[in-house]
C-alpha cells in the first residue's frame, strides 16, 4: 500500500496539470445538435478528457458524445467496477474574483467552476487509476472511470449508458462527500391538482403555509431512527390550479405508499418523477473496502454515512456515493470562487487509488 501512495505523491504535478487542463474548459449546458446532445463545450470537456486518457494509456470508449469511459483490466463475464463522475457544470453566476475557468491557483488552492463539482474528482479517479497502472497493477476485473456530460440537469446521459452497456458490478461516484456513503433519501416530485384557484388558495393555506416539512399535514410523515424525517422542499406554483413539491424520503418507505397516502387523504395528484432511495449494508465487502481506504488514508473516523442529496447511484445500480468532500466543507460546489485545496486532490487520490486496487481484485459483494 505503501508504494500506492509514494506513487500517487510522484505523479501529483502531472495530477494537477491534467485537472487544470479540463477544468479549464466552460462546459455548462448548452443548445444541442446531433454530435453534441448537451452543447458543443460539454463535448469538448469529453472529448478532452478521453483524450487525456489515452495519453495516459487507457483504452476510451466514446458513447455517442453522451459519455465516455476510460477502461483498463481484463474483461470479463463478471462485469467490472466503476468509478462515475460528470464534466458538465452548474452556470457561473456572479461574484467571482477571478475567471471561473482559469484554473486559478493561490496559496494551495485552485479555483474554477468543476474543480469540486465534479472534474477534479473524477479526473483523481482517473489519476489514481493511472498510479496503479504505474505499478505494474494487474486487476482481476475491468475498471472503468466514466465521465458523464449531464448530471446537472437530467441525468439522461447516465439514462443513455445504460441503454447501452450493462451497470457495473459494483463502484462508487466521488460526487458527494466522506466518509462512504451507504444510503441515500429517494426524492419524489408531486402535483397537486386543483380544481380551480380558489381551492388551490384552501390547499396553500391549510397544508404548506406555516408548514413544518415534515409532511405531517399531508399525511406523508414517516422517521426512520436511522435515516431522519422525510422532508416536504422546492414548494412552487405551476399555475392557478397546480403546486407542485418535491419529497425527500428516507428508506423504508416507498414512492407507492406515498402517493396512496396522499390520495387516501384526498388530494388528486400526479408523479412528476421520482428516485428511489439507494441503500447498502453497512458491512457489505464493497463498503468495507471504502471505509478502510479512507481510514488509511486519513487516520479519521470512517463509519458510513447517509445522505439527503441525489448523485448517480439514484441512478446507476450497484454504487454509493463516496467523496470528494471531507467533514465541515459544505457549501462549495455551486457557489462563486468554487474551490478545492491541492492538498485534498493528492488525498483523495491516495483514498480512490487505495479502493480501485482492492475492488479490482477482492470480492465486492
Amino acid at each position: 500500500m505503501d508504494k500506492i501512495l509514494q506513487q500517487v505523491n510522484e505523479l501529483t504535478p502531472e495530477l494537477i496539470d491534467g485537472i487544470k487542463r479540463i477544468v479549464r474548459i466552460p462546459s455548462v449546458q448548452d443548445t444541442a445538435s446531433e454530435d453534441a446532445p448537451y452543447g458543443k463545450n460539454v463535448r469538448k470537456a469529453l472529448l478532452e478528457t478521453l483524450k487525456l486518457s489515452e495519453e495516459l494509456g487507457f483504452e476510451t470508449v466514446n458513447i455517442d458524445n453522451h459519455i465516455g469511459y476510460a477502461s483498463f483490466g481484463p474483461k470479463n463475464k463478471e462485469g467490472y467496477i466503476a468509478a462515475i463522475g460528470h464534466l458538465d457544470v452548474v452556470p457561473v453566476g456572479e461574484g467571482w474574483k477571478h475567471d471561473p475557468f482559469s484554473a486559478y491557483e493561490e496559496d494551495g488552492v485552485i479555483y474554477s467552476r468543476g474543480i469540486l463539482d465534479n472534474k477534479g474528482p473524477i479526473l483523481s479517479c482517473l489519476y489514481a487509476l493511472y498510479a496503479l497502472k504505474q505499478l505494474g497493477y494487474k486487476p482481476h476485473r475491468e475498471i472503468r472511470i466514466i465521465f458523464g456530460c449531464n448530471e446537472e440537469t437530467g441525468f439522461h446521459d447516465l439514462e443513455y449508458y445504460l441503454s447501452k452497456e450493462q451497470p457495473p458490478l459494483a463502484g462508487y461516484t466521488p460526487d458527494c462527500k466522506f466518509p462512504v456513503v451507504y444510503a441515500e433519501r429517494g426524492r419524489l416530485v408531486i402535483d397537486v391538482k386543483c380544481a380551480n384557484t380558489q381551492e388551490l388558495h384552501q390547499f396553500l393555506n391549510a397544508y404548506v403555509l406555516n408548514s413544518d416539512h415534515s409532511g405531517v399535514k399531508l399525511g406523508i410523515d414517516f422517521k426512520n431512527d436511522e435515516f431522519g424525517k422525510l422532508e416536504t422542499r422546492n414548494d412552487k406554483i405551476i399555475d392557478d390550479k397546480t403546486f407542485q413539491f418535491a419529497i425527500s424520503y428516507p428508506y423504508g418507505i416507498t414512492c407507492k405508499e406515498l402517493v396512496e397516502r396522499l390520495k387516501n387523504k384526498g388530494f388528486d395528484v400526479d408523479v412528476v418523477g421520482n428516485y428511489d432511495p439507494v441503500y447498502f449494508n453497512r458491512k457489505s465487502p464493497m463498503i468495507s473496502i471504502m471505509q478502510e481506504a479512507y481510514e488509511t488514508v486519513t487516520g479519521l473516523d470512517g463509519t458510513p454515512v447517509t445522505t439527503t442529496g441525489g448523485t448517480y447511484a439514484k441512478l446507476m445500480p450497484h454504487i454509493v456515493p463516496f467523496g470528494p468532500s471531507f467533514p465541515g466543507q459544505k457549501g462549495i460546489g455551486h457557489n462563486p470562487n468554487e474551490w478545492m485545496k491541492i492538498d485534498d486532490i493528492i488525498t483523495i487520490t491516495k483514498i480512490y487509488a487505495l479502493t480501485l486496487y482492492r475492488l479490482g481484485r477482492e470480492d465486492v459483494l
